[in-house]
């Protein structure tokens, strides 16, 4: 089907699409996000009954969004090093 001749042209791909997002991980250390889900993780180690299981779903997602961030934070320390090598010659 072809495309419509009056649709909005597709947003910038420059264009942050969650900003807030993207300036945490710019300036975040490992503290930061240590202090970002560490009371998630402790609230949801509380939960009793039949919401406990739920909170270890929750739980292993966090974990894996942690481990991502550190990643990120990694990458971002490495590009970060290169960049000032460059610099340095």
């Amino acid at each position: 089907m072809p495309p419509a001749k009056n649709q909005p042209p597709p947003a910038a791909a420059a264009e942050p699409l969650y900003p807030a997002i993207e300036g945490f991980i710019e300036k975040a250390t490992a503290d930061d996000i240590a202090a970002l889900f560490d009371p998630l993780k402790d609230g949801l180690s509380g939960l009793k009954g039949p919401k406990a299981e739920q909170a270890k779903k929750v739980g292993k997602a966090i974990e894996k969004t942690q481990e991502l961030l550190s990643h990120l934070l990694q990458v971002r320390e490495k590009l970060e090093a290169q960049r000032k090598g460059k610099g340095a010659r």
